[in-house]
């Protein structure tokens, strides 16, 4: 399988066309990226909701939902994430291709529009954003940021990695502090918008089937960011002379294990897909050994999984145990890895393995969403992804390869969320 992507760098604008097809709608993609920090992680996570909700052309949601309904059905959405010590920010139009139309409504130049006004020209009161809009936006802000509480399995998650992570960066949630959020004014949160717009790397991606002399063209007119200094996350190599653990007690009744390790290896790096493929034999699946042996044969957890996080060199396993039997799981868990490094890998266990890998990927690159994302995951790395080479990769990853990778993990924390009183366990 082969991408056609067509790079463009203008006006401080890094734009990447995948000219294709395959798909009855193109989709139309902005990401900014910034570093991580304490200081405007929580205004960058508000700014994206705050600019869908209301621009100066379309001042309400209803008004700017009902311009997207004239296009044919044309959706926006927005995201907050982190990749790494990275965080991105994400604008998204999907419109349908205006070939299949009968009346040919110029839907890409439309698109780009829908764009330019949700990102570059928002609503302003006083010079600012409108301060009914922030406070809005802000409450519904506090409500994802209060549900992680509520989800034992994302807090624990989350808990895990500020434990782990407590000196970087990466500790912090990509939807900010709850008690920075109070904080935000409409005028932080305006200057905050300023500082994305002149400092953040900004990517375009368009997907479809569109004219590349015409996306050069509309981009040159629609957007100008002034040039830009590309933005790097400094890799850190945490020494760990000790492992640690944490335990957390609440009035639960399921509690939660979670493991994290230094897999000292991040997108990109030569044994990457052998760390990748590694994971998928831990936990990654449902074939894997924490699924088979800790839930299906040992009977010890609700669920038992592993998680690699591509640009921070970490492997996670999470999983949801009885808290009367948090030690046998823990014992049972770090046993599945042991076995890994001894070499206990079934051929069985690799092809499956590196089979439904292969599967994800392709049913990433089905949809235009998935396919920006896996092209942007290389833009972040700045190791341009080719989709052969990745595929082959995986098919080249050894036995061997894969004990390497494993050999390589080094506990870092231990994180356990348990019952305040715990029942002796059969």
């Amino acid at each position: 399988m082969h991408l056609d992507e067509y790079k463009i760098k203008q006006n401080g604008l890094n734009i990447r066309i995948v000219k294709t097809e395959k798909f009855k709608t193109n989709q139309f993609v902005f990401k900014f990226k910034s570093l991580l920090t304490k200081d405007d992680v929580t205004a960058r996570a508000l700014l994206p909701y705050v600019l869908q909700s209301s621009t100066d052309k379309w001042p309400t949601t209803a008004i700017f939902r009902s311009h997207l309904d004239d296009l044919y059905g044309a959706s926006a959405a927005v995201d907050v994430n982190k990749k790494g010590e990275y965080h991105i920010l994400t604008f998204a139009v999907d419109v349908p291709n205006e070939k299949y139309l009968q009346d040919k409504t110029p839907l890409t130049e439309k698109a780009l529009e829908v764009l330019s006004e949700m990102i570059f020209n928002p609503l302003l009161e006083d010079g600012v954003f409108s301060e009914k809009v922030t406070e809005a936006e802000k409450r519904t802000l506090m409500q994802k940021l209060k549900a992680v509480k509520d989800d034992k399995m994302r807090y624990a998650s989350q808990r895990l990695v500020e434990e782990m992570c407590s000196d970087e960066a990466y500790a912090l949630h990509p939807n900010g502090i709850e008690t920075e959020l109070e904080r935000v004014t409409p005028e932080s949160l305006f200057n905050t918008y300023n500082q994305m717009i002149q400092n953040d790397e900004v990517d375009l991606y368009i997907v479809g089937d569109v004219e590349t002399d015409q996306i050069e063209a509309l981009c040159n007119e629609k957007f100008s960011l002034g040039e830009r200094e590309n933005i790097y996350a400094k890799q850190q190599h945490i020494k760990i002379d000790e492992s640690k653990k944490v335990v957390e007690k609440q009035q639960i009744k399921q509690g939660k294990l979670n493991i994290g390790y230094r897999s000292q290896t991040v997108y990109g790096d030569d044994d990457y897909l052998s760390m990748a493929v590694m994971n998928g034999i831990l936990g990654g699946f449902p074939h894997s050994k924490l699924f088979i042996n800790v839930r299906e044969k040992e009977s010890l957890a609700y669920y038992a999984a592993s998680r690699l996080e591509s640009h921070k060199g970490l492997i996670v396993i999470m999983s949801g145990v009885d808290p009367g039997k948090i030690e046998k799981a823990e014992e049972i868990i770090e046993r599945q890895l042991e076995l890994i490094k001894s070499g206990e890998i079934s051929d069985q266990e690799l092809s499956q393995t590196k089979a439904v890998m292969t599967n994800q990927m392709l049913e990433t690159l089905d949809s235009p969403r998935g396919i920006v994302e896996v092209l942007y995951q290389g833009e972040t790395a700045g190791i341009p992804v080719k989709i052969q080479d990745w595929f082959k990769g995986i098919e080249d990853v050894t036995k061997e390869n894969v004990i390497k990778a494993a050999n390589k993990l080094i506990k870092d924390t231990t994180y356990v969320l348990t019952a305040k009183e715990v029942a002796e366990s059969a």
